[in-house]
C-alpha cells in the first residue's frame, strides 16, 4: 500500500526587498543607456563617437545580462523532504555511478573514499543497490585500489551501520578524534573506542597499500592480467565484479554490488569524454542490474549524508505527477575549503540564489555530479502527459534496436523498464560478457546514444546539455538541499586549476549556445519553458560576456593614455548615474553574501575572481570556440587536478601561503597580466598629465571616473600585480611578463600615435 504521508513539501521563499533592489539597478542601467544614447548626438569634445557607441553597446549587454539574472532569481523555492515517511518495501533499486579519468590527477585514494561512502549508505535493502566505477584511465592501480576497498568495506559498512556514523568517507571520519557519547555516532564506551581504533588502523593500512602499489607487481597477479599491454587510449573493455552482494546471504557481509568498468578505447573512435563514459555505465548497468533510478557522482564527491538516497526518493516518489522530478540535483558543496573563498570556486551564493530561483521555474540545472536520474528519462521517454497523446503500448523490438543498439539483453531490459518493469539480475557475474559487448567503442554506431538517449554529445559540458535535453522533453527537476549536505567535494586550491576549470566550463557552454542544441531552439521546437530558456541563457553567455567586459575594461586606460573621457565628469549631473549604479550594484552583491552567512572578504574575493576569470578563462574559451567554428583548432578536455586526501583528512599540498595565486607559463595568465600592467601604466601617465596640466593651467581630458575604473581594475587584479614582483610559484613567469609587456607596448603605441 502506498504511503499516505507527504514525502516532500515545496516552499515558496519570499524576496520582495530583493526584487525592488534589482529593479532599482535595472532602472539605473536603463538611465545610463538613455543618457549614453542622448550624448551620441552631442559634440562636447569628450570622446570620439566610436568610443561612445562602443560604450553604449557594452552597457546594453550589461543590462541584458542583468535582466537574465533577474529572471533566474525571481521565484525561488525550497524542497523539504521527509524520509521518515517512506515505506521501505516500496523503495526502488538504485544504481550508483562513480567516474574517474586520470589516476595522476585524481588519486585512487580519493575514488576509494567516495566509493566507500556510497557502499555504506542507509537503505532498507542493500540488495537493491549497486555501485559502478568508470575508469577512463584504464589503470590497474585504480582497479587494485577498488579491490582493496571491497575487502575493507566488509569491515567499514557494518561499523558505520552499527554505530550510526554520520560521515561515511573514512578519510573525513578519521580526521577528528572519536566522537563523545551522545553525539549520535555511537557510545564512547570501551567497545566503541576499540572498534574505532581498529577501523582507523585498518584504514591507514588500506591507504598505505594503495599509495605504495606498484603497477608492475599488480600486473603479476592473474586477477589483473587484463591490463597487460593495455594502453590508456587503446584497449578492450575491462569489467570486473569486485563484489557480488548475493554473497552476503552466505557470509553476512551486506553491502552493494561493486563493479569496475573501463570501456573500450581505440584511436579510430572518438570517446566523447565523460558523456561517453556515462553512456557506457548506463548500458552496462542496464544489462546487469537495470535499476530504475541512477545516481552519478564524480570521484571526489563523497556522500556526506548517509540518508541522501532516502531524501532523493522523497522527491522522486513524493509528487502526484512524476513529471515534477525527472531528476533530482544536489548542490555542490566543498570540504576543507579555504577561508573566504580566495579563488571564487565554492559557488555558495550561486547555488543559494540562482539555484533556488531556477528551481522555481522548470527546475535546477543538471550539474554533472550529485544527481539522481530516472533511467527512463535518460532513455528519452517523454513525461506521462505527452505519452497519453501518442501511440500507447510497448515499443517494438525494431524501434528499440534502432535506439539502443544490437544487444538483445539491453533491448529487453529497456523494454521492461519503459513498460514499468524492473529487472534485477541475481547473478551479475554471469552478465559480464554481455556488459563487455555494450561497452565496445563501436557499439553506438547507428544508434541514438549521445543524441536522443543518454548523456548528450557535442559539448565539453555534457552535464548541463543533458539536463537541458531532459527539460526540453517536458520533464522538470527538483533541487535537494539537505542538512547535512548531501555530497561534499574538493574545490581546486590554486590559480591554474581554478582557471582551467572555468575555461573548460565556458568552452562547453559556448559550444551549446551556438549549436543546434541552443536553448532558444529547444524552447521554440521543444517543451523548454521560456523562463527556463532564459535561465539557461544566463549560464551559456558566460564566455560571451568576456569580449564586452574586456572592451569596457580597456576604455579607462585608453582614455587616460589619449587624454579623453567616456564617463561624465564629476561636475556633470550625469555623473550621479554611474556613481549610483556602481555603489548600488556592489552593495546589493555584498548583501547577498551577508545573507548567506559569508564575510565581506568572501564577497570581494568572488568579485575579484569574476573579473580575473572573465579576462582570462572566459576570453580564451571564447577564442577557442571561435577558432573551432572556423575549423582552425579542436577543443581539448582538461581534467582538473584533485588534491589527494590523507588518512587524517588533510590535503596533500603545503598549507603555507594557501589562498595565494600560483602561476605557470599557461596562456591563460597573459590577458590579466597585460591588463594589470596596462592599468598601472595608464594611471601613471594620467596622473602625470594631471600634474603637468594643472601647472600649465590646461584642462584635463579624463575625469575621476576613468581614474576610478583603472584603480578598481588594479585592485581586482591585485594577485597579478603582486605576482609581477614575486618569484617562484607565486611569481608570474618571465615568459608571460614578456608577452604581456609586448601587448601593452603595442596598445600604448596605438593610443599615443598622432
Amino acid at each position: 500500500m502506498a504511503s499516505t504521508k507527504r514525502l516532500q513539501e515545496r516552499v515558496l521563499l519570499p524576496r520582495t526587498a530583493w526584487i525592488l533592489a534589482e529593479f532599482v539597478i535595472l532602472f539605473l542601467l536603463l538611465a545610463l543607456l538613455a543618457r549614453r544614447a542622448a550624448s551620441l548626438g552631442e559634440d562636447r569634445g569628450a570622446a570620439p563617437t566610436w568610443l561612445a557607441a562602443l560604450a553604449l553597446v557594452c552597457e546594453e549587454w550589461f543590462a541584458f545580462v542583468w535582466a537574465l539574472g533577474m529572471n533566474c532569481k525571481w521565484s525561488p523555492v525550497r524542497f523539504d523532504t521527509r524520509p521518515d515517511n517512506l515505506l521501505p518495501g516500496e523503495l526502488p533499486a538504485l544504481d550508483m555511478f562513480v567516474t574517474t579519468a586520470d589516476p595522476a590527477l585524481e588519486p585512487p585514494v580519493i575514488t576509494v573514499n567516495t566509493v566507500l561512502s556510497l557502499l555504506a549508505l542507509d537503505y532498507p535493502d542493500v540488495g537493491k543497490l549497486a555501485c559502478y566505477i568508470s575508469d577512463d584511465g584504464c589503470s590497474p592501480v585504480t582497479c587494485y585500489a577498488l579491490r582493496q576497498a571491497a575487502e575493507f568495506a566488509a569491515l567499514w559498512v557494518p561499523f558505520c551501520k552499527r554505530h550510526g556514523v554520520g560521515v561515511r568517507a573514512p578519510f573525513m571520519y578519521f580526521s577528528s578524534a572519536p566522537p563523545e557519547a551522545g553525539t549520535g555516532a555511537g557510545t564512547a564506551g570501551r567497545e566503541f573506542l576499540e572498534s574505532w581504533a581498529f577501523m582507523k588502523s585498518e584504514y591507514e593500512k588500506l591507504v598505505t597499500r594503495i599509495e605504495n602499489a606498484d603497477e608492475g607487481s599488480i600486473l603479476r597477479d592473474a586477477e589483473f592480467a587484463d591490463f597487460i599491454d593495455a594502453e590508456r587510449r587503446n584497449h578492450p573493455t575491462i569489467i570486473k565484479v569486485l563484489w557480488d552482494n548475493t554473497k552476503s546471504r552466505r557470509t553476512g557481509q551486506g553491502f552493494p554490488h561493486l563493479v569496475y568498468v573501463s570501456r573500450e578505447k581505440s584511436p579510430k573512435h572518438h570517446h566523447n569524454f565523460k558523456a561517453g563514459a556515462m553512456n557506457v555505465l548506463t548500458r552496462v548497468s542496464g544489462v546487469m542490474t537495470n535499476a530504475p533510478i541512477m545516481l552519478n557522482v564524480d570521484c571526489d564527491m563523497f556522500a556526506n549524508n548517509p540518508q541522501v538516497a532516502l531524501h532523493a526518493m522523497c522527491l522522486l516518489l513524493g509528487f502526484d505527477d512524476e513529471t515534477e522530478s525527472g531528476f533530482v540535483q544536489a548542490p555542490q558543496k566543498f570540504y576543507g575549503a579555504l577561508k573566504d573563498d580566495p579563488f571564487g570556486n565554492q559557488l555558495e551564493v550561486a547555488f543559494k540564489k540562482l539555484g533556488y530561483g531556477v528551481a522555481g521555474i522548470q527546475g535546477f540545472f543538471y550539474a554533472g555530479t550529485g544527481c539522481f536520474h530516472r533511467r527512463k528519462v535518460v532513455y528519452g521517454v517523454p513525461p506521462p502527459d505527452t505519452v497519453k497523446h501518442e501511440r500507447t503500448g510497448s515499443p517494438s523490438y525494431k524501434e528499440l534496436q534502432i535506439k539502443f543498439g544490437s544487444s538483445k539483453e539491453l533491448i529487453e531490459s529497456s523494454r521492461n523498464l519503459i513498460s514499468q518493469g524492473d529487472v534485477l539480475s541475481l547473478d551479475i557475474s554471469s552478465r559480464v560478457q554481455v556488459a563487455k559487448q555494450v561497452g565496445a567503442c563501436n557499439y553506438e554506431a547507428g544508434t541514438c546514444w549521445g543524441k536522443e538517449i543518454g548523456w548528450v554529445y557535442g559539448s565539453m559540458t555534457e552535464d548541463i546539455l543533458t539536463g537541458q535535453r531532459i527539460h526540453a522533453t517536458g520533464w522538470r527537476s527538483a533541487l535537494m538541499d539537505t542538512n547535512p549536505p548531501a555530497f561534499m567535494g574538493c574545490a581546486p586550491t590554486g590559480g591554474p586549476a581554478s582557471l582551467t576549470q572555468y575555461k573548460r566550463w565556458a568552452t562547453g557552454l559556448l559550444e551549446i549556445l551556438i549549436s543546434w542544441n541552443s536553448p532558444i531552439l529547444r524552447s521554440i521546437f521543444g517543451r523548454l519553458q521560456l523562463r527556463q530558456c532564459l535561465a539557461y541563457m544566463f549560464i551559456y553567455v558566460w564566455p560571451v560576456r568576456a569580449p564586452f567586459e574586456l572592451c569596457y575594461a580597456l576604455m579607462g586606460p585608453f582614455c587616460l593614455l589619449t587624454n579623453q573621457s567616456f564617463l561624465p565628469k564629476a561636475s556633470d549631473e550625469g555623473f550621479r548615474i554611474p556613481l549610483a549604479l556602481f555603489l548600488t550594484y556592489n552593495i546589493y552583491n555584498l548583501m547577498e553574501y551577508k545573507e548567506c552567512g559569508l564575510s565581506a572578504r568572501t564577497w570581494w574575493n568572488n568579485h575579484r575572481m569574476q573579473r580575473i576569470t572573465s579576462a582570462s578563462a572566459w576570453i580564451l574559451a571564447f577564442l577557442t570556440v571561435l577558432l573551432k567554428t572556423m575549423g582552425l583548432s579542436e577543443t581539448v578536455f582538461e581534467v582538473t587536478r584533485k588534491e589527494s586526501s590523507t588518512s587524517d583528512g588533510g590535503a596533500s599540498p603545503d598549507d603555507t601561503d594557501q589562498g595565494l595565486f600560483t602561476f605557470d607559463s599557461s596562456p591563460v595568465f597573459v590577458p590579466v597580466t597585460t591588463l594589470s600592467i596596462l592599468n598601472i601604466v595608464a594611471i601613471a601617465v594620467g596622473a602625470w598629465r594631471v600634474v603637468v596640466g594643472t601647472a600649465r593651467g590646461a584642462p584635463s581630458g579624463p575625469g575621476i571616473g576613468e581614474f576610478a575604473c583603472c584603480v578598481w581594475m588594479v585592485l581586482c587584479f591585485w594577485p597579478f600585480v603582486r605576482g609581477l614582483v614575486r618569484s617562484g610559484r607565486y611569481g608570474i613567469p618571465w615568459s608571460v611578463k614578456v608577452k604581456a609587456s609586448l601587448i601593452v607596448s603595442v596598445f600604448v603605441h596605438f593610443c599615443t600615435r598622432k
